[in-house]
């Protein structure tokens, strides 16, 4: 592979050097390069950061709410996330959401429609949770790796064999992947890993849902109720509070995807215009994500009932066909990989943008070399991004090996940045911008529907401290064993 270094290789960001030149049919009105993505590639993105392999973990949260609450809290949620997020759509461009200013980041988004404190909370939310995410999506492959090999040992020794394994190792091998595809430089050039990632959760959510159905068939008919377990016969009373609480929480959470919204509009091409594009792309990502949650935990309660596990793929909810559970848990880590990735670029590009603004001269931040690779182009090249990038891939390896628990963690984080992210300001936006009337039937109903989720996201939080203090009772740093 040549490298070849040349002044006039810099690529230079300031639109006005190319206003005037020919390139100006291959740049958007921002003077940024053309961007091309459609319907189609941003409900790949959708469905990418939507359905994580939480979705096999819906029949236990089905079987805390039971048949008649776990649906129709699916249901709500999906609505309200659908309602939400077509409110953050016609953001991207303010003022005119078809004509205006675009807005690159969600804080930009926040910047322009309510100022002040709030873009400062805004960005703590947004970045924390991104950040969270990414090491609690390297903790869930490693799981789902080391599940493939427990998977062999089960069939080959028997299922009463432990058949313990680290996880470490797994993920330092996530770690290398990630490694190599953080040097994608931003979500414009990611969206066939997006779609390789939609097709491995389509691939691993209809395993299990085929397995749970095959087990729904064979029999015998598992133990489930309407209102789910049963207080002195499956929990007691303080755990069905706690339990009931964290699976309204995971339900909220699991259809969350406002963290990259904007950044996923900022992918789309126009005409048409891209919040007609985003709000398409939204319906089809969010109505797909439904079917299968639906239909994941449904049939999935009605295969295990009340004592449905975490997660039926790599908590051995089945162990035959052992090598279709390998194929589902290969699927869950591939996806994983592409996900990460999904969440990571906004923290990229936050941190890269603020850098080249500090240091407009820098050669080592700003300057980019054409690398030309065979069959595939150039490709330029930027020593602060491989630098960068790979400490943070490290950073969030070492940190999941530290705290194995981070799960727990995770849904703190995702507590406290759903209310804010996918209600609060999505909605405020929408009353500043339209300039509604105070104490009008809409501005009521939609500060109401702030408050109840935000109670709901202070009980999940609530729940989320309880599984933590429980953990860390039993914390072993670097010791992560499935």
């Amino acid at each position: 592979m040549a490298e070849f270094q040349k002044p006039s290789m810099y690529i230079d960001h300031n639109p006005s050097t190319i206003e005037n030149g020919d390139f100006r049919k291959n740049v958007d009105d921002d003077g940024r390069p053309k961007r091309t993505g459609t319907w189609v590639t941003a409900s790949a993105h959708i469905i990418t950061a939507v359905i994580g392999s939480g979705v096999l973990s819906l029949a236990w949260a089905i079987a805390q709410l039971g048949w008649v609450a776990g649906p129709i809290v699916l249901m709500i949620f999906s609505f309200i996330t659908y309602f939400t997020s077509t409110l953050l759509a016609d953001s991207y461009r303010s003022p005119d959401p078809v004509s205006g200013k675009r807005n690159y980041t969600y804080m930009d988004v926040v910047q322009a429609n309510l100022g002040g404190r709030k873009v400062q909370l805004c960005g703590l939310a947004q970045y924390g949770n991104l950040i969270g995410v990414t090491i609690g999506y390297t903790i869930t492959a490693s799981i789902s790796m080391v599940a493939v090999k427990r998977s062999n040992c089960f069939h080959k020794h028997g299922h009463h064999v432990k058949c313990h394994t680290s996880n470490n190792p797994f993920m330092i091998i996530f770690a290398c992947f990630q490694i190599l595809l953080s040097q994608i430089p931003n979500f414009h050039k990611l969206s066939w890993l997006s779609i390789l990632a939609a097709v491995m959760s389509f691939a691993y959510s209809s395993i299990g849902l085929g397995l749970s159905v095959a087990k729904v068939i064979d029999g015998p008919t598992a133990r489930t109720t309407l209102t789910g377990v049963t207080v002195g016969v499956d929990v007691s009373g303080s755990e069905k509070v706690w339990r009931t609480f964290q699976a309204i929480g995971d339900i909220a959470f699991a259809y969350a995807y406002s963290t990259v919204l904007v950044e996923i509009q900022d992918t789309l091409g126009s005409p048409p215009a891209e919040n007609k594009s985003m709000k398409r792309a939204t319906s089809i990502g969010i109505s797909t994500t439904t079917v299968f949650y639906v239909l994941c935990g449904t049939v999935g309660y009605a295969a295990f009932g009340n004592d449905a596990p975490g997660n039926f793929l790599t908590g051995f909810g089945f162990y035959e066909p052992f090598w279709l559970v390998d194929i589902a848990n290969i699927c869950i880590a591939i996806h994983l990989i592409g996900a990460y990735q999904v969440f990571c670029q906004p923290v990229y590009g936050f941190v890269e943008s603020k850098c080249a603004k500090r240091w407009p001269e820098s050669k080592f931040i700003n300057r980019e070399y054409a690398v030309n690779i065979p069959c595939c182009g150039a490709y330029y090249f930027n020593s602060f991004r491989l630098v960068w990038r790979t400490a943070y891939v490290v950073m969030t390896a070492i940190l999941a090996m530290l705290f194995p628990f981070f799960n727990d963690f995770l849904g703190l984080l995702g507590a406290a940045s759903f209310w804010p992210l996918t209600v609060y300001f999505p909605l405020e936006m929408y009353i500043a911008r339209t300039k509604m009337p105070k104490f009008s039937f809409t501005w009521t109903w939609m500060k109401v529907l702030s408050w109840i989720c935000l109670v709901i996201s202070l009980v999940a939080a609530a729940a989320s401290i309880q599984g933590l203090a429980t953990d860390v009772k039993k914390y072993k740093p670097f010791q992560t064993e499935q």
